[in-house]
């Protein structure tokens, strides 16, 4: 089951007992990872940049040395996070791309505030 949303099922094994085409489960699952890869990579990409805008001209934050080997520490990063199911991105994919798994298992709702 999912780090984060224990009613989603996480192996090919858990949609087949839950219902789902083990293939089309795998296929989704690994879709949704590698777009919550790419949101969070793209969420750092953007952190750092706008350090190098806000920092000042003498600061090492304004080098662009190195950039293209913080890019791909930034993606490592990225693609480590989303394999942990850190947002909870690729959780809420699922339940959209997959909506039979989540509505034979209960969630819990939780109300805001008014």
């Amino acid at each position: 089951m999912s780090m984060l949303d224990p009613t989603l099922p996480t192996t090919p094994a858990d949609a087949a007992a839950a219902g789902t085409d083990p293939v089309l489960h795998a296929k989704a699952s690994d879709a949704a990872r590698k777009f919550e890869g790419l949101f969070i990579t793209e969420m750092l990409r953007g952190m750092r940049r706008s350090t190098r805008e806000l920092a000042g001209e003498d600061s090492i934050y304004h080098d662009r040395v190195n950039e293209d080997m913080l890019d791909l520490a930034d993606t490592l990063v990225a693609d480590a996070m989303a394999g942990q199911h850190a947002f909870g991105i690729a959780d809420v994919i699922l339940r959209q791309l997959l909506p039979s798994t989540a509505l034979k298992s209960p969630t819990t709702m939780v109300a805001l505030p008014r």
